[in-house]
C-alpha cells in the first residue's frame, strides 16, 4: 500500500467573504473527490477569506499510480479559473 498526500495553497482573489471562499473551495472539492477519488479537506487558511489550504490524500497499490494521480489533481488545481495554486508540497508514504 502507497499513500500519497498533496499539501496546496490556493489563493480566491475574487472572494471576499468567507462565504464566495466557501463555494469555491466545495466546488474544487467536490470535483477533486468525484473525479479522482481523493480524499479532500481544508487544513489550513481557515479564518482568510482569500487563501487556502487543501489536504489531499491518495492510496494506490504502487507508486507510479500514486504519482500520476497527483500529478492529475495538481493539474486540475493549476487550470482553476477562480482559485491560483501558489505552493504545493508532495508527499508519497
Amino acid at each position: 500500500m502507497v499513500v500519497g498526500t498533496l499539501r496546496a495553497t490556493l489563493l480566491i482573489r475574487e472572494a471576499r467573504t468567507l462565504k464566495e471562499k466557501r463555494r469555491v473551495l466545495n466546488s474544487i472539492k467536490d470535483r477533486l473527490r468525484n473525479q479522482f477519488n481523493v480524499s479532500v479537506s481544508e487544513v489550513d487558511g481557515q479564518h482568510s477569506h482569500r487563501t487556502a489550504v487543501l489536504g489531499i490524500a491518495i492510496v494506490a497499490n504502487e507508486v507510479s499510480a500514486v504519482q500520476q494521480m497527483l500529478a492529475q489533481v495538481e493539474r486540475l488545481l493549476r487550470l482553476h479559473p477562480i482559485a491560483e495554486l501558489t505552493n504545493t508540497e508532495r508527499e508519497i508514504l
